[in-house]
């Protein structure tokens, strides 16, 4: 398990770059119709076998249901390339969702194409996004880590707060960390390595 810190290469106040995925039922997702009538919109990009990931899993869960209730809507997005990490596919993404609690929309990005222009490098990475789509923070969960301590999602939290509170939120924007995004032979983005 090789950890790896977030990139951040979307600067604050960016524009949350468009997709359109599908769900496992077939629902197409995009950004625009995921955070509409909402006051924002987290996107997460997550995997069903990253340590990391399974370390905040039931948290992130929880999380997420409690930020609907608040007016923010949740997404996770795996890119991980199957023909390597199968158990990543799209076929057991819904099983795992379902085992955490994540009643949000748990998307398939084949082709890596979202997770590139998200600049995302690692499961679990963070992005929260305004009402507007623009970027209001992008960064880990909570600090928090497989073998030290409980999932709480302390950091994220204070960025919903401030979100909700019109305010930004100041740096220090700690980078998440995780297992690297596994990119297509040939095809990983400059910014990774």
């Amino acid at each position: 398990m090789a950890e790896v810190p977030s990139t951040f290469q979307l600067a604050p106040g960016s524009t949350a770059p468009d997709f359109s995925l599908a769900d496992a039922i077939g629902t197409v997702h995009t950004p625009p119709s995921l955070a509409a009538g909402k006051l924002g919109l987290l996107v997460v990009f997550a995997c069903n076998h990253c340590p990391f990931v399974i370390h905040l899993a039931d948290a992130l869960g929880r999380f997420a249901a409690r930020i609907a209730g608040q007016g923010i809507a949740t997404v996770a997005i795996a890119a991980n390339d199957v023909d390597r990490y199968p158990q990543d596919g799209p076929a057991l993404m819904p099983a795992f969702a379902a085992t955490h609690g994540w009643d949000f929309p748990y998307l398939h990005d084949a082709t890596q194409e979202v997770a590139r222009a998200y600049a995302a490098a690692c499961t679990p990475d963070f992005y929260l996004f305004d009402a507007g789509l623009k970027l209001v923070y992008a960064g880990q969960f909570d600090d928090s880590r497989p073998g030290r301590g409980e999932a709480d999602g302390g950091d994220l939290a204070r960025a919903v707060e401030d979100l909700l509170a019109g305010r930004d939120t100041p740096p220090p924007w700690y980078p998440s960390t995780g297992c690297n995004i596994k990119w297509i032979p040939g095809k990983e983005p400059a910014y990774f390595g």
